[in-house]
């Protein structure tokens, strides 16, 4: 088994189910033990402020905090891009990692950026390999700006058309093809 870990995982067509439908998800862990990640593109309603005003030295207060995905969405994660990148609870891509467990935000360091996630996406042994081979998933590298971005809404068809060919078009399929 090859290691997704740091790859983006691409909500396919086929994959309707509402908690992954035209998500892109970052692959931080992936063993033989199952998978974990966090959904990139999901904002919520919540600002940083209200819902973890703790964190909002790292980030602008005012900006919102991020659907990682259905499991335990009372937990909060933090990526953020390191500047000393050993200071990183588990990197993820180049400079962009986890921050520790129960680390005080001053004592990080600086960092270049951060978001702050409500939940995680996770996958059982097995799980995301049979996901792959159902076609729910289409993988492409990461890059940090896709971690960051300040339009997460156009994040989805935005990596589509990275990837190019038929992916491309892909990209221009409506939110509900049946209405088109």
């Amino acid at each position: 088994m090859e290691s997704l870990k740091g790859q983006l995982l691409i909500a396919g067509p086929s994959l309707v189910d509402p908690n992954f439908r035209r998500t892109v998800v970052l692959v931080g862990e992936h063993t033989e033990e199952g998978a974990l990640g966090v959904v990139l593109n999901r904002e919520s309603e919540a600002t940083v402020l209200e819902a973890v005003p703790e964190l909002s030295g790292l980030v602008d207060g005012l900006e919102r905090v991020h659907v990682g995905g259905p499991v335990q969405q009372s937990a909060i994660v933090v990526l953020a891009d390191f500047v000393e990148p050993g200071q990183a609870g588990a990197l993820v891509l180049d400079t962009v990692g986890f921050l520790p467990a129960e680390v005080d935000p001053d004592e990080l360091g600086d960092l270049r950026r951060a978001r702050v996630f409500a939940g995680y996406a996770g996958w059982g042994p097995g799980q995301l390999e049979d996901e792959l081979d159902e076609g729910s998933w289409i993988v492409e590298p990461a890059l940090p700006d896709d971690v960051f971005t300040v339009e997460p809404e156009e994040l989805w068809g935005h990596v589509l058309r990275r990837k190019g060919g038929p992916y491309e078009v892909l990209s221009l399929m409506p939110p509900d093809p049946s209405l088109n």
